[in-house]
């Protein structure tokens, strides 16, 4: 089975000064950026999504602004593809899941920011690609909701999401489980 690490929205607007700054965006930046160091000690393949907004009304990830860039921490090396998408999911309109039958990839390890959006739609469609996932749980980020009156804090969003995707759309594990091959 061969395994990519997929690196999902994890730029500068949603770190502290940005535009959407998420609550634990650097622990979870940290995280990542030792999962992407593993995933380039083990030779495997790493693939940068980069959220582009071009919605009107938009408030982040706005073209040609330093909030939009990948963030430093995950910063892509030549030859690490980086794919812009336009939505929450990373296969919407982006060359990745031919990119990823290309290079025989069976298998995903994901990371990235928003756990509530883009890394939720994009492990469910991968897994509907019939992907093996592994969620780096402590590699992603949430934002607030609110709903009916009632303010759900980031980390229960994060919480709530990565329990309903673990054991049927992914195997949630830490950064260190992962490492360990566990």
């Amino acid at each position: 089975m061969s395994s990519a690490l997929l690196l999902v929205d994890i730029q500068n607007d949603y770190f502290p000064d940005g535009a959407k700054a998420l609550p634990g965006a650097v622990a979870a930046g940290e995280r990542a950026a030792l999962l992407l160091a593993d995933a380039r000690d083990r030779g495997l393949p790493v693939v940068h999504i980069q959220h582009v907004a071009v919605r009107p009304g938009a408030t982040f990830f706005l073209p040609a602004t330093f909030g939009v860039q990948v963030h430093a921490c995950v910063a892509p090396r030549s030859g690490e593809p980086v794919f812009v998408k336009h939505f929450p999911s990373a296969f919407r309109d982006t060359p990745l899941l031919a990119h990823l039958r290309d290079q025989g990839i069976s298998s995903l390890r994901i990371a990235g920011m928003m756990t509530q959006m883009c890394i939720d739609t994009t492990t469910r469609a991968a897994a509907d690609h019939g992907f093996e996932c592994v969620l780096a749980h402590d590699a992603c980020a949430a934002s607030s909701l609110a709903f009916a009156g009632r303010v759900l804090d980031a980390a229960d969003v994060h919480a709530a999401f990565v329990a309903a995707l673990d054991g049927t759309f992914a195997a949630a594990r830490s950064v260190d489980e992962i490492c360990r091959g566990a």
